[in-house]
């Protein structure tokens, strides 16, 4: 059976960054690909 659109996207694995592999704190559908850190918005 097909699941809802919904369910799909709460089911799916947290991203991570292609540079680092931290865990990307944004929803799972976006686009991006990169940490904050990585995309150099934040000096640490």
């Amino acid at each position: 059976m097909i699941e809802s659109i919904v369910e799909f996207f709460k089911n799916l694995p947290p991203k991570k960054c292609t540079d680092c592999g931290e865990t990307i704190e944004e929803q799972h559908e976006c686009y991006g690909n990169k940490c904050e850190k990585c995309l150099g918005l934040f000096d640490m």
